[in-house]
């Protein structure tokens, strides 16, 4: 490490001197005699030689003359400087000249050489950081890009697997109409599941999918670069879509949205409201011209029973009785139509109760229309009225016919149980009003002419008919018939290929009855204490009247709170109670209430325009003695007195 740090002069000449100095160790470690006298020489030259190499010029002058004149004054005995040869020395002195001069040059060209290899591997190292800086850079770079195309792709699969995801359908087109992305709901719209339209012109397939309509607004958006919304049916797919489209700076941007549930879900509420209006509407009237036809009813029908039989007047009281009848039955139909018409239920067997009514409906029928049952025997019982029913089932089956005309044809009346779950209930009439469950069916076809979708919409309404002479509620009552039974109608219907009608009813539990017609002969006269409770005038005038006329002793109250003073001052005053159900200031529920607390065991008849299953319902538990349904006649106000005093 310590000679590396000596200067290359000082270097050379303690190489020089070490030379000299072996050659003379050398020559007095082996005297004369054991070598040759060339020996010596050429040993000393060599050294000399050395000296030169290493030294340079100086050290080989010295080493030339200490070999000529040293050497010999040392060893050869008697040697004096005119011994020494002129010719030799200046060829010795000559030849480290050379060699030193040599040695310089290779010195001198070794360190430009070492000069320049120190240059150029500077700028080899120079260069070599720049390319390994390039190079680190260009890795860098090309991580980053790896990183961005990797990120890109996997933003590109999540946007795809979200636009897969959607239940919209969604396109992508370039301002030439190409396709450039499809969704899988989007490619069965334009009914391309098998071929990938991405790269295609689809310009014509958009407007053909959509709706021609519907062009317009495609290319307004596509030239104005505006978002336009518009609502189109997809015929080849049957089905409604609500389409946005928005510009983008590749082209446009499309997103269909399956709305077919949600205008079917729109257009079933607007035709349940619709028919929940017009059903308040029907029972307010019917229960407002009912309390009209009990003083007609009452009135009539007392004049007449009080005149002779023979008498010209009696026929006309009659005529009176007979039109007040026919306007009950109207007020009936309007009740039945608000699913508040009177009921007697009844466990029963639908595919017996089609059974009883086969005759009497091939009798109104024409012969040219043939009439099949698809009956299932052994089904669940409903709770229905035996009477309601059957108009039910003979009003759909004489409406089949009719539809069907006179040419031949077939009406197929069918029953069953299904178990029906909410989407299908959806797809129900009146399916807000019940819950999911087993029902028991009935099912009403004809081949008859259909009807179009327009005709289905309004054939529940009251009074609207298809037919030139048709009248009355018709399809408007069987609507309310089936509310009132807790249950749902759908309607199936194409032009040409005819009708169904499927009704549900809800599958009770328990044994059918045996129904049996009961003619009661009873005496209708009576002595009895009747407290009569109606807010209407006529009502209590025409049932007073009519007791009265029977034998009974009447006091009236025009409401409740009046029935409740009459009651607490004298609580043994009264036998029964006739009392409506529907009262302004105290309902007859409440009514019912308050003297229950006052006489428990009072008998009580409730007398109203609606169901006596509603009234069932909502007395319930409260010990009611019967239940009369205005309008009613002067026999039966008696019949049901008599009754409630009988069951006391």
């Amino acid at each position: 490490m310590a000679l590396n740090k000596i200067p290359s002069a000082v270097s050379g000449y303690l190489d020089a001197a070490l030379s000299f100095g072996a050659a003379l160790a050398i020559s007095y470690a082996i005297p004369s005699p054991k070598l040759p006298g060339y020996a010596y020489a050429f040993l000393y030259i060599i050294a000399v030689f050395i000296a030169a190499w290493k030294g340079g010029f100086v050290a080989g002058v010295l080493a030339s003359l200490g070999a000529l004149i040293l050497v010999p004054y040392l060893f050869v005995p008697g040697f004096t400087l005119a011994k020494v040869e002129i010719g030799r020395s200046v060829l010795l002195v000559s030849c480290s000249l050379l060699i030193s001069a040599m040695a310089q040059n290779r010195r001198r060209t070794e360190a430009a050489l070492h000069q320049a290899n120190g240059q150029l591997e500077e700028r080899v190292a120079q260069r070599t950081g720049e390319l390994s800086a390039a190079f680190e850079s260009l890795r860098t770079a090309m991580q980053e890009r790896m990183a961005v195309e990797q990120a890109l792709s996997e933003s590109d699969e999540r946007l795809s697997n979200v636009l897969e995801s959607i239940t919209d359908g969604f396109i992508a087109v370039d301002r030439n109409w190409r396709c450039t992305y499809i969704n899988r709901k989007a490619a069965e719209l334009l009914r391309k599941e098998g071929h990938e339209p991405v790269g295609e012109v689809i310009r014509n397939d958009l407007p053909a999918a959509l709706g021609p309509r519907n062009e317009a607004d495609l290319n307004r958006a596509m030239e104005q670069r505006v978002q336009v919304h518009f609502e189109s049916y997809a015929e080849p797919l049957q089905r409604w879509f609500e389409t946005d489209v928005f510009p983008t700076r590749e082209g446009l941007a499309l997103f269909a949205r399956d709305i077919t549930e949600r205008k079917h879900f729109n257009e079933q509420l607007r035709q349940t409201q619709k028919l929940e209006s017009l059903g308040v509407l029907a029972g307010g009237v019917a229960h407002d011209f009912n309390n009209l036809l009990v003083g007609i009813l009452g009135n009539s029908s007392l004049a007449s029973d009080a005149l002779p039989r023979a008498h010209p007047v009696r026929a006309m009281l009659e005529e009176v009785v007979t039109a007040a009848e026919r306007a009950a039955e109207l007020t009936r139909q309007l009740l039945a139509y608000s699913g508040k018409g009177r009921f007697v239920v009844e466990l029963l067997d639908l595919s017996s109760l089609v059974e009883e009514i086969t005759m009497l409906v091939q009798a109104s029928i024409p012969r040219t229309v043939q009439l099949r049952l698809d009956l299932t025997k052994g089904l669940p019982p409903i709770e229905a009225d035996a009477g309601q029913m059957q108009q039910l089932l003979m009003n759909l089956v004489i409406n089949g016919a009719e539809a069907i005309g006179d040419r031949p044809g077939t009406v197929t009346v069918a029953t069953g149980l299904i178990e029906v779950d909410e989407p299908y209930l959806r797809g129900m009439l009146l399916h807000a009003e019940i819950s999911p469950g087993p029902y028991v069916f009935a099912e009403v076809q004809d081949t008859g002419v259909g009807m179009d979708e327009q005709t289905v919409a309004k054939i529940f309404d009251p009074f609207f008919t298809t037919k030139f002479t048709g009248r009355g509620l018709g399809l408007a009552a069987a609507l309310g018939i089936v509310r009132g039974h807790k249950g749902a109608i759908k309607v199936y219907s194409t032009p040409g290929r005819g009708t169904t009608f499927k009704l549900l009813f809800p599958a009770a539990i328990g044994k059918t009855v045996t129904r049996e017609n009961v003619t009661v002969n009873q005496e209708l006269l009576g002595e009895a204490r009747v407290l009569v409770v109606d807010d209407e005038q006529i009502v209590r005038r025409a049932a007073k009247m009519t007791l009265e006329r029977y034998g009974y002793s009447v006091v009236l109250a025009e409401n409740g709170e009046r029935a409740l003073e009459l009651l607490r001052e004298s609580p043994l005053a009264f036998d029964v109670v006739l009392l409506d159900l529907n009262m302004p200031v105290l309902s007859g529920e409440d009514t019912l209430r308050e003297m229950r607390k006052i006489r428990p065991n009072l008998p009580v008849i409730l007398s109203s325009g609606f169901n006596e299953v509603e009234a069932i319902r909502r007395f319930q538990g409260k010990g009611l003695s019967g239940f009369v349904q205005k309008p009613y006649t002067a026999a039966i106000l008696a019949h049901s007195v008599k009754a409630a005093l009988t069951k006391q």
